[in-house]
């Protein structure tokens, strides 16, 4: 391992991702009962948040492509869930090109106060080229893409916390602006909490230098930690602290045995011909990085039938295997688990009653444990 982790005796956080998209976590024709439509959201962020859950993350897709034949706009989405739940934090897809800064600033403003401080974004800074060009808008090249990002994060973090903001950048301008009323007074949080993830060199400069929290496509013990101490370098060049997400997908039964037979079956009943377009396009934009670092570089046609190599995660077995995965990856520097599952409602539930205190459990005998955490390992 590299870096020592800061901060493990914080409880990690559990999120997981809105299914405002139709067609499930995964291209697959198995049988997924999830929906994407708003009664069975509003149950399951309710759901979620009664057993454990403090975060979910409404996606982003504007065009029909790769199993999302229907979508739900990212930002309406999270609002609406935002008002129907109490505790739930509510992060909101959004990207650079297709928003003017300000204007995003002041939704999520709005919706940050009607939730008394449930808000937060994640930063995309775009992968589908086809929702750029059909709009007539530029596609720009991967990097000067991250580069556009970094800049939007700088505007929304000024906007949220100055007045009188001036800001003349390569991508954005802002002249004697401020936005009232600003964030809702919460404890120890200066705005809305800005994420953002990628593989890239680009990616993992910006979630150093830029935002709160990075996000990890799906990746082993060995992937994650090279990212940590990645992202956590440039964070310690700029003076920040970063915290780490990490995106999974839970297969939770009875026994390992089923757990992986699932699995298989998702596999088998991939929609082919799905998976292959993500991949050709996503792999295109992965090898547009001058070191090969991109999203989905290195993913495998099985790998993307989850498609943000959530399978790569492992979380897959009985409660108890899946729990001390979990752990594993707390004490390597995760902060905030991010999780799909196959059948939403029934298996989000089961594993916020089953996996989550076991994790909890675990936590907190370590946070009783006085001997350095190699040492406990």
């Amino acid at each position: 391992m590299g870096a020592e982790p800061e901060n493990l005796r914080d409880p990690l956080k559990f999120a997981y991702w809105v299914p405002n998209v139709s067609g499930g976590l995964v291209i697959s024709t198995v049988e997924q009962r999830t929906s994407f439509d708003l009664d069975y959201n509003v149950r399951l962020a309710r759901t979620a948040e009664e057993v454990g859950f403090e975060y979910a993350l409404s996606q982003v897709r504007y065009l029909s492509s790769y199993g999302a034949a229907q979508q739900h706009e990212s930002t309406a989405t999270s609002l609406a869930l935002l008002l129907a739940t109490e505790r739930l934090t509510v992060i909101a897809a959004v990207h650079p090109g297709l928003w003017e800064p300000a204007v995003l600033a002041k939704l999520i403003l709005t919706a940050d106060q009607f939730s008394h401080g449930r808000a937060a974004v994640n930063v995309v800074s775009g992968w589908f080229k086809d929702e750029y060009t059909k709009l007539g808008l530029p596609w720009l090249e991967h990097d000067e893409r991250y580069r556009r990002s970094a800049e939007f994060i700088a505007v929304l973090r000024r906007l949220w916390t100055e007045e009188n903001v001036r800001f003349h950048g390569d991508f954005y301008r802002v002249n004697d602006f401020t936005l009232r009323p600003g964030p809702y007074p919460v404890e120890g949080r200066a705005h809305p909490e800005i994420f953002q993830g990628g593989n890239s060199t680009a990616a993992r400069f910006n979630g150093g230098a830029h935002a709160d929290w990075y996000f990890s496509n799906g990746k082993d013990f060995d992937g994650f930690t090279e990212q940590f101490d990645d992202v956590t370098r440039v964070a310690v060049e700029h003076g920040r602290r970063v915290r780490f997400g990490l995106n999974g997908f839970a297969i939770v039964r009875d026994t390992e045995k089923e757990a992986e037979e699932q699995l298989r079956e998702i596999i088998a009943h991939a929609d082919a011909k799905s998976v292959e377009g993500f991949r050709k396009s996503v792999q295109e934009a992965g090898a547009s990085t001058r070191d090969g670092k991109g999203m989905w570089a290195d993913s495998s046609l099985e790998d993307l039938v989850q498609y943000n190599d959530g399978f790569r995660t492992r979380l897959i077995g009985t409660p108890e295997q899946v729990a001390e995965r979990i752990v594993e990856y707390r004490r390597r520097g995760v902060d905030l688990l991010l999780l799909g599952f196959l059948h939403f409602q029934e298996e989000l539930e089961a594993f916020g009653r089953t996996v989550i205190p076991l994790v909890r459990e675990i936590e907190a005998a370590e946070s009783s444990d006085t001997r350095p955490a190699a040492v406990r390992r």
